[in-house]
């Protein structure tokens, strides 16, 4: 394998195992806040059980996308650092924004938050849950800003054969992070209400099979119903704002919307395949044979049933005469010196991503509606499949999330900046041009090492997490005997993790 092959193995392990924490840690501070603020206003001590909880577990989510998130920074410098001279001057500001404004003010609130039980008043605690949450996802807008950036480069100008920044403000409100910001909050939310409906729904089994008579039911019957209804409006929101995201990548990716509907000829209607039979990598199509919904697809991209799509034959000649049809000769390029260039995504990836991303998250809702069915009225089923079905869909949100990053930036190949049809002449980079000038043994060893330190991390993790979620609530929040003072009752029932 060549030095890009593997610096895209790299980042793409490191990455999509980054991104797992990601989502979980936005949905969940919010989520967590608001089952304080449910605490605060009521004094119920079921949503200060669901409190700590599940605060718990989120502090160990964080802690370790902290430390994997690390390792996306330097990964520019080591093995991107063509493409981090090219984007730097437009980079520099949302990242900066990023680590100095959100995650500062996350980090601070967390840590008062973590240690403020028993230090702060109610109210002023709980406002840095609210502080942390709402930080976490300015922290995601401005990295969303800047990837949106490298789908669709806005406010800058071409100097000396790079782009210089003109206007913050248009990299700010470019119209892709528009719709990629709803789109990923909403995958968040549908991530952490798939964490709460399973393991709630584990422990509510769990009672059941071992005919335990504890007072926690109420916890995990309101978790449980909680992430079902969080998750039933996460998956309508992500349908809402994915359908806007599609109308953006018609206009600005055609390449893209051909390559995930395997779409290699030009169709006006354009239906919309369901379900594909035989070789999607053909650009021919002439061993695929779909199952299709008439006319979808043209809706999908312009909102009406007439709409023209152009398929993948029609596309690559012009993307040929725009950006040329062979690599420039250059040593830097390796193997792709002067070779004809491949404008046509990874089919078989883009096709079924795109799929998997909308079933996973489809199975995701459609569980959490079937296990609050399952759990009405006190009912709770003992069979070993119920413990299986709640455990299993927790992976289903994550593995939607990880399916529509995978195809969002594997859509844009060859280019890591794609070009913007109605933007600045020139401002676009091929993947190809943006390594490093390393050895591949020196990508390869990094590689390795990488991948190895992040199974570690893996093993950590799941010991945390499966640590706590077996010792429910009683693990963050032991019995304690009523106190006779009811005014000092929230007292002794806060306490600092």
């Amino acid at each position: 394998m060549d030095v890009l092959d593997l610096a895209r193995w790299q980042f793409g392990i490191t990455t999509v195992y980054h991104f797992l924490m990601v989502p979980l840690t936005i949905g969940l501070s919010l989520l967590v806040a608001g089952m304080q603020t449910a605490w605060v206003r009521t004094g119920d001590r079921k949503y200060l059980a669901m409190t700590k909880f599940w605060g718990k577990l989120l502090l160990i989510n964080f802690a370790m996308g902290v430390v994997t998130g690390i390792v996306q920074e330097f990964q520019f410098g080591m093995t991107w650092s063509a493409y981090s001279r090219f984007v730097g001057d437009v980079f520099g500001a949302p990242l900066a924004m990023e680590g100095l404004v959100a995650f500062f003010v996350e980090s601070t609130f967390l840590g008062l938050w973590i240690f403020g039980w028993d230090r702060l008043p109610k109210k002023v605690h709980l406002a840095c849950a609210w502080a942390f949450s709402l930080a976490s996802i300015g922290s995601a807008y401005f990295i969303l800003a800047a990837n949106s950036w490298m789908q669709h480069p806005v406010g800058v100008e071409l100097v000396d054969g790079r782009p210089r920044l003109t206007s913050i403000w248009a990299v700010l409100g470019n119209n892709t992070v528009l719709a990629a910001f709803p789109h990923t909050v909403f995958g968040a939310f549908a991530v952490a209400a798939a964490f709460l409906v399973g393991i709630a729904a584990w422990h509510l089994w769990r009672r059941g099979a071992d005919r335990r008579r504890d007072d926690d039911g109420p916890v995990w019957r309101a978790s449980v119903k909680l992430g079902t209804w969080v998750g039933v409006v996460a998956f309508t929101g992500l349908a809402i704002s994915g359908d806007f995201q599609g109308k953006l990548m018609f206009e600005q990716q055609p390449m893209k919307m051909a390559a995930a509907e395997a779409l290699c000829h030009t169709e006006a209607p354009a239906s919309f395949s369901v379900f594909a039979i035989g070789d999607v990598s053909r650009q021919d199509c002439e061993d695929v044979k779909s199952i299709t919904v008439p006319a979808l697809l043209s809706f999908l991209a312009h909102n009406d049933f007439t709409t023209e799509v152009k398929g993948i034959e029609d596309l690559v000649p012009l993307y040929q005469e725009k950006y040329g049809t062979n690599y420039p000769v250059d040593p830097r390029l390796g193997e792709l010196s002067g070779q004809p260039i491949d404008y046509v995504p990874n089919l078989p990836v883009t096709y079924w991503g795109f799929r998997l991303m909308i079933g996973f998250g489809a199975i995701s809702a459609g569980v959490g509606l079937l296990v609050l069915w399952l759990t009405r009225g006190g009912r709770v089923p003992r069979g070993r499949w119920f413990r299986w079905l709640a455990l299993g869909s927790i992976a289903t949100p994550f593995l939607a999330n990880s399916m529509g990053w995978i195809f969002t930036e594997m859509g844009r190949q060859p280019f890591v900046v794609v070009p913007n049809p109605s933007g600045v002449d020139g401002v676009w980079m091929f993947t190809a041009r943006a390594v490093s000038s390393s050895t591949p043994g020196e990508v390869l060893t990094s590689l390795i090492t990488l991948t190895l330190v992040y199974g570690v991390l893996a093993v950590v993790e799941v010991f945390l997490v499966r640590r706590y979620v077996r010792a429910g609530v009683a693990g963050v929040l032991p019995d304690r005997k009523p106190d006779e003072d009811n005014e000092k009752r929230d007292d002794v029932l806060s306490f600092a993790y």
